[in-house]
Parts: C-alpha cells; structure tokens; sequence
C-alpha cells in the first residue's frame, strides 16, 4: 500500500511589524544644509579637509568622471557639494562670475584656521580681527570661488551692549 505524502500545513501569517516613524530630519543634518556647486569638487573635498578639518561622509561618482554627490562634515555641520552641471543651471562662483552665498563658520581657533586654509590656497579677503558683536572673525575666498567667514565667539553681549558698540563703530567710520 502506498502512503499518503504529508501535506504541508501553509505558513502562518505573521502580524505586520509596526512601521518605524520617519524623522522628517534625518540623523546627522540639521535643518538647513548648505548644498555647494564646484568646479572640481573633489580637489574642493582636498581643501576643506587641508583648511577646516572636513571629514569625508560620502561621495557618489556622477557622469563623464564628475563627483554627482558627495557629503562632508565640518564641526558639528553637514556641507553637501558636487561638481557643477549645467544643464541644471547648477554652477558655481566660478561660473557665475561670483557667489552670492557666504558661508559663516564658528571654529576654535579663527587664526590658526585662517592660517591653515591660506596655506591650503585660499585668499584672505578681510583679515581676522576683534569685532564689536563679540566675535573675532576674518573673511577668505576658497580657491573654488565660496566666501568664508570664519569667526571664533569671545563675548557674550547684551543686546543693549552690542547696540552700544555698534553705534560707537558707526560714529568712529564717520556714519
């Protein structure tokens, strides 16, 4: 006598795991994230790692050899950056003739980091120095075109305080 082939019971149906809520920030970004278009990104990736200490997050190749997308991290702070494409009119100061966007950037040491970026090319545009709103703070251009101004915080004021020397600065420029 043949036996009879067990069958096999269906697999149970498991319960849907619950859905994980989607932060509408990811991890790691803050609410606004500067998105830089260079021309030569990669060697831009060199230079903010050389003058601010940039740690590399990612980088994603594009076409024709150029960098589609790449993340750093400088402080506490996300910089997003590729390479230009024009056809998405997405092109750098280079391109444009200049920037319209300056970059302000809280370090530890604002003369130690002016130093190192001018050691890695870029221009000093104002030189750093004591600024009546507490901070001491100096102003380079990257070699990609980007203005920089990078500041280390020396004061806390009172609004009342800062208003006070600000009118003090103007009376001195003759404003």
């Amino acid at each position: 006598m043949k036996k009879k082939a067990a069958r096999r019971k269906p697999p149970a149906k498991r319960a849907a795991a619950p859905k994980k809520k989607v932060q509408p920030i990811p991890a790691g970004y803050g609410a606004v994230t500067p998105y830089l278009s260079v021309r030569g990104a990669a060697q831009a990736i060199e230079f903010y790692k050389k003058a601010f200490g940039a740690k590399e997050i990612m980088r994603m190749p594009g076409p024709d050899g150029k960098l589609g997308h790449a993340e750093i991290r400088i402080g506490d702070s996300r910089v997003m950056l590729s390479d230009e494409y024009e056809a998405m009119a997405f092109l750098g100061p280079q391109s444009r003739g200049g920037t319209t966007v300056h970059i302000h950037l809280y370090v530890k040491d604002v003369d130690a980091t002016v130093a190192r970026a001018t050691a890695a090319g870029a221009k000093v545009v104002r030189p750093v120095q004591d600024q009546f709103y507490g901070d001491r703070t100096g102003s380079i251009e990257d070699p990609f075109g980007h203005l920089w101004h990078v500041a280390t915080h020396k004061e806390d004021l009172s609004k009342a305080e800062m208003k006070r020397r600000a009118e003090k600065m103007a009376k001195q420029a003759g404003g």
